[in-house]
């Protein structure tokens, strides 16, 4: 499958039945039960969400609004809006809130911006209740000019356990501009809260200019990644072509092959994945490796066997696994989600799942038996 297809086209795509095999879905031990409810519905195609301390939920629309759900309803005024070129992958496609939310306030997006020309840019803005305040966007990374093509944009940004800001950039479906040290593109960038560079950056000696934000490198498609609360380990999903997706560990200054490469490498110049399932063949089947996050919430709810685990979707396949970092099995969980894009674990040991279909915000819960 050529690129990580626009959204519209992969909603045909999972409609006509295409790119994932049925997954039985895990049995909860002795009699407990997972339940799944809807949170909020009618989402303008959602692309990402955040998890405010306080509770709310920032969720991405493509279209450029922030929205906010706050206590269980989607509250009518945007947190903010920013012109965006929304077609294919392009628009308002990242959200993170800074560390330190409850004391400044601070909102980063990762959005296409529509001048001077076409380009992904990361801005900061500041929160006075449910609403950024006017004027307070500060632009702290311009990436590079987009091409025509609207596709593998990345999109996910996280704080790491060093304070610094990580940021996905897509390849702009041009698989030279990975193993590129003169653009930002196809890479995985660690900036500074406040842009600038942080001088432990791995590829300093190699690069000069905003290009040395470059962390790691060969990557086609990273839309999702997550850092794991306690141990900081940081796996990145990047969406493959036609063969094989991919969960990456992270590690700074790694080249993970692409377009060398796509799934398991035996080239030591690239690091490969820690787990890579293929579009056909396989026991574990998919198009589009989405979501991700670790189950280490403040108050674990769930199983004891999904403690540390890694959790990630597949926006084709429509479902959930769970991976465990350490050994590298894989074990099924949910199925029959509607384009899943997005998930975060709460702090209440809930899931939640964001979806194209329906723009739906989803709550998983666990009942013990």
């Amino acid at each position: 499958m050529p690129g990580w297809i626009s959204f519209v086209a992969l909603a045909t795509l999972v409609a006509c039945g295409h790119g994932g095999g049925s997954v039985p879905p895990s049995q909860p031990p002795a009699g407990g039960t997972f339940t799944t409810t809807t949170v909020v519905a009618g989402l303008t195609q959602p692309t990402a969400m955040a998890l405010v301390p306080d509770g709310r939920i920032f969720v991405c629309e493509q279209g450029g609004a922030l929205r906010v759900v706050k206590a269980g309803a989607l509250l009518a005024t945007p947190f903010l809006s920013v012109p965006v070129d929304a077609t294919g992958e392009r628009g308002l496609i990242g959200v993170t809130v800074d560390p330190a939310f409850a004391a400044n306030g601070f909102v980063y997006v990762h959005y296409t911006a529509t001048s001077p020309n076409l380009h992904n840019r990361v801005s900061r803005f500041t929160a006075a209740g449910d609403q950024a305040v006017p004027g307070s966007e500060t632009v702290l990374l311009d990436l590079d000019d987009l091409s025509t093509a609207t596709n593998h944009n990345g999109g996910a940004l996280h704080f790491g356990p060093d304070g610094k800001l990580y940021v996905a950039a897509g390849d702009n479906a041009n698989g030279s501009n990975a193993q590129s040290l003169t653009n930002l593109l196809g890479k995985l960038l660690r900036l500074n809260p406040d842009g600038s560079v942080p001088p432990d950056n791995p590829l300093l000696a190699q690069t000069s200019g905003k290009n040395r934000l470059i962390w790691a490198l060969g990557l086609r498609n990273p839309f999702t990644f997550a850092f794991q609360p306690g141990t900081g380990r940081l796996l990145i999903n990047d969406v493959g072509q036609n063969t094989w997706e991919e969960i990456n560990g992270g590690q700074a200054g790694a080249n993970y092959g692409w377009p060398a490469t796509e799934g398991a490498t035996s080239n030591p110049a690239y690091l490969s994945p820690i787990y890579a399932y293929p579009h056909s063949g396989g026991p574990v089947t998919g198009c589009s490796i989405v979501g991700a996050a670790f189950y280490d919430p403040a108050t674990p709810t769930f199983p004891a066997a999904f403690l540390h685990k890694y959790l990630f979707m597949d926006y084709c396949g429509g479902w959930i696994r769970t991976l465990d970092p350490a050994t590298g099995t894989v074990g099924d969980w949910l199925t029959g989600l509607s384009s899943p894009v997005d998930l975060r674990v709460a702090g209440d040991g809930s899931v939640l799942v964001l979806s194209r279909g329906g723009g739906r915000l989803q709550r998983v819960t666990y009942t013990a038996p």
